[in-house]
């Protein structure tokens, strides 16, 4: 007898990042599932290659507007609507913005939604991108007209997450979201992470290590200036909107240092690399869960992390790392005084890391599949 029919839906593959580690591992999962998306860049995302990628209209745009699609939110959330989703038993979702928006074409259709996060832009996140967009110029217009767009965003957000039958939380924090912004149960299952991938080192340098998508909110600011203000090594892997403000603040200081490939983004060699050496990893970011955090513990680096989102899911204080109360660079500088104080034991951060492997992951979205069988 054959099995279901699955499809897989995200919201963009453009860039890797969590959210396309978990596409790229469900697509591993139910390799014969195609895998629609809002719009796809096969060039950054080489390890869908080979895959059955499946577009919506927002393909067929100019290249300019398909830069701004977040200027017209109502295009994404018609582009997954319009999506003929008929031929498949099971649609399993990967959301943190429209892919929820998909509809059904019959009763025993399921929708198993394994979700980032209820999109931050209308929900947990409001006030904060309310006053700061991130649309650079056009910022002093969006701020105008952004409670306008939300106000209807919320409502066809809300709408499509009741016709969810499953949602799967990346973590506590997200469950929190689920129950508070959709009045909807969940379950628990972190992301997969590829923990051997990292090879501790017995013994560590002297450097720390910050990592990440250069965005405001991810206040890799705090990282570099207490680094600088303590005089000790920071290497800073990534890229994005706030790099030439973090290399400004960095200056007068030799020994923090900034690193991104020819993409743009942090060479996944060199990152391991660091992380499997670095005294640390300074993590300052509000994240829904943070796979890099996992990924330094499995390379062995104790993190110094702000007590809060995804971050407490993940670390001990005291035990795999440092947690401090505040996003203030004294409370980061106080958490790094702390970290050097205490011994941490690279096998025993790694054995912690294991916890997300990836193997777990599998286990746990099989079972919740299986169990829509019935």
């Amino acid at each position: 007898m054959p099995g279901p029919k699955i499809a897989i839906v995200c919201e963009f593959l453009t860039t890797m990042g969590g959210a396309e580690n978990v596409v790229l591992e469900l697509h591993k999962m139910f390799p014969a599932a195609p895998i629609y998306t809002a719009l796809y860049n096969a060039d950054k995302v080489p390890a869908f290659n080979g895959a059955d990628i499946r577009t919506t209209y927002l393909q067929k745009l100019p290249r300019f507007l398909r830069r701004t699609h977040r200027l017209f939110p109502t295009l994404g959330v018609n582009a997954f609507k319009k999506l003929d989703l008929s031929a498949f038993d099971i649609i399993i979702t990967s959301a943190y913005l429209n892919a929820n928006q998909v509809q059904k074409s019959r009763p025993n259709q399921k929708i198993i939604s394994y979700c980032h996060t209820p999109a931050r832009y209308y929900w947990s996140h409001y006030d904060l991108y309310r006053k700061e967009p991130g649309f650079g110029a056009l910022n002093p217009i969006i701020k105008l007209i952004f409670p306008i767009l939300v106000k209807k965003q919320r409502k066809l957000d809300y709408t499509a997450a009741q016709n969810v039958d499953v949602f799967i939380a990346n973590s506590t924090e997200t469950q929190k979201r689920i129950r508070k912004y959709y009045n909807k149960p969940s379950t628990v299952i972190y992301p997969p992470v590829a923990v051997e991938r990292f090879e501790p080192a017995r013994t560590r340098a002297d450097y720390y290590v910050t990592l990440g998508r250069q965005l405001p909110n991810k206040r890799f600011d705090l990282a570099v200036a207490a680094c600088k203000q303590l005089d000790i090594p920071l290497k800073v892997f990534g890229n994005g909107p706030m790099h030439s403000e973090l290399t400004r603040l960095a200056a007068g200081s030799n020994k923090i240092e900034f690193y991104t490939d020819r993409f743009g983004d942090a060479n996944d060699a060199a990152v391991e690399d660091a992380l499997n050496h670095a005294k640390g990893f300074i993590f300052p970011s509000d994240e829904d869960f943070g796979i890099v955090t996992v990924e330094a513990l499995a390379a062995g680096a104790p993190v110094i992390g702000w007590d809060n989102a995804g971050t407490k899911d993940i670390v001990q204080n005291g035990e795999s790392g440092v947690l401090f109360a505040r996003q203030t660079v004294a409370d980061v500088v106080q958490a790094i005084k702390q970290a050097e104080q205490t011994t941490f034991m690279p096998a025993t951060l790694r054995r912690k890391a294991k916890r997300f492997d990836t193997s777990l992951f599998v286990t746990k979205i099989r079972k919740i599949v299986n169990d829509q069988l019935v």
